[in-house]
């Protein structure tokens, strides 16, 4: 996002657990705040981005972002739907990301008052 930011008008937020360092692209998917890639720091990175727009005065600020791939959960394992796409895993996958965005948008926290 540091580098690339000003040109990133989508997010699809998704992550992933190398299942090991020795073989490259021998992964699995991970919850969304539980993998290899620190969550956060991403959603951290692209709030500063949009702060960024909007002291710019850019009218495309905001960054739209959706979840990707999600735990099969509660009614989801017994659905027979699209490998990897569950309804409700995906919901809770967006509610922790939507979590960690209000939580560092917080005043207490602050990316921005």
């Amino acid at each position: 996002m540091d580098r690339l930011g000003d040109r990133v008008h989508f997010l699809h937020l998704r992550n992933v657990q190398r299942e090991s360092q020795g073989i490259m692209g021998s992964f699995y998917e991970a919850e969304h705040l539980g993998g290899g890639t620190d969550m956060v720091a991403v959603i951290a990175a692209a709030l500063r981005e949009e702060e960024r727009r909007r002291a710019g005065g850019r009218s495309d600020c905001s960054i739209p972002f959706r979840p990707d791939h999600g735990q099969d959960i509660l009614d989801d394992l017994t659905r027979s739907a699209q490998p990897g796409y569950p309804a409700i895993g995906r919901l809770k996958g967006l509610a922790e990301l939507r979590g960690i965005m209000t939580a560092l948008q917080h005043p207490v926290e602050g990316i921005r008052p």
